[in-house]
């Protein structure tokens, strides 16, 4: 039998917002539409610098954490990175 496991990925997708207060609502909608591969997400406002900054722990397959940095990389003002774990 398949292991299910075998073809998620544990990953980390980090998101810089330049411009937070223009794109907080379309942001909130996409991760809530991926809220089932999202396991964890620490978000911090960085006020000096005018910027916020958002981790998340995302555990899904490759098309589901690609479809969600993709959504997230169209948004103005924000840059996005995902980084996967080597298991």
């Amino acid at each position: 039998m398949d292991n299910p496991s075998a073809t998620r990925r544990i990953g980390v997708v980090a998101i810089i917002i330049y411009k937070p207060d223009d794109v907080y609502h379309q942001l909130n909608n996409i991760l809530h539409e991926y809220a089932s591969i999202i396991i964890g997400r620490l978000g911090l406002p960085y006020r000096e610098r005018g910027l916020s900054i958002i981790s998340l722990i995302v555990d899904g397959s490759t098309d589901e954490i690609g479809a969600l940095t993709g959504k997230l990389g169209q948004l103005p003002d924000l840059s996005v990175k995902a980084s996967f774990a080597k298991i």
